[in-house]
């Protein structure tokens, strides 16, 4: 890490075996991911008085490039953690799994789910190799033709019925793929 482990330990004696709990447990969150920037550690024991015994919250924020992963495991979600040994070792494998979601995404192990669009072909430039689409809400949608996906720009009609996954071109929304080109029964 490059900032130094920050362990806060409020309303309950100080104890090392605790902190060494804690630093063994942040030390092997490094083996999962080894570009944490820092992490910081709360653990304290909030007043109840309706429950006999101590029940422990731990909160636990990881610094990591571009994002920060906080994990809390309070008291009344977690009856088990009358034990402080227990509320650590479940608020750091929750960070555990935190960090290893983080660490596919960086990767690009989760994959993102393309939200395909129906529209129709509206008007098509053959000289110029772009044309619109119309959208089921009566927007106008412009694609090129190195968008099409298995499709002919040099055969494409209007009335086509289409699926496009949309983004922000330079000048509105564009369509980035077009995939499909059922022709559109007439009315």
């Amino acid at each position: 890490m490059k900032i130094p482990l920050q362990i806060t330990i409020r309303d309950l004696p100080h104890s090392e075996s605790v902190e060494a709990a804690i630093r063994e447990k942040a030390g092997k969150l490094e083996q999962f991911y080894d570009q944490i920037m820092g992490c910081r550690v709360m653990v304290e024991s909030p007043h109840r008085h309706r429950h006999k015994g101590k029940l422990y919250h731990v909160r636990i924020d990881l610094t990591v490039p571009g994002n920060e992963i906080v994990v809390k495991r309070n008291p009344p979600e977690h009856s088990s953690h009358e034990d402080i040994y227990v509320a650590i070792r479940d608020a750091f494998n929750a960070a555990q799994r935190r960090l290893q979601d983080y660490v596919r995404r960086r990767r690009g192990g989760i994959k993102n789910h393309v939200v395909l669009n129906l529209a129709t072909v509206f008007k098509v430039f053959p000289a110029e190799g772009y044309g619109f689409l119309k959208t089921a809400d009566g927007r106008e949608i412009y694609f090129h033709r190195n968008s099409l996906v298995d499709m002919d720009f040099d055969h494409l009609d209007p009335g086509t019925e289409v699926h496009y996954v949309e983004e922000q071109g330079e000048e509105g929304p564009q369509a980035a793929t077009v995939t499909g080109g059922r022709q559109r029964p007439e009315s």
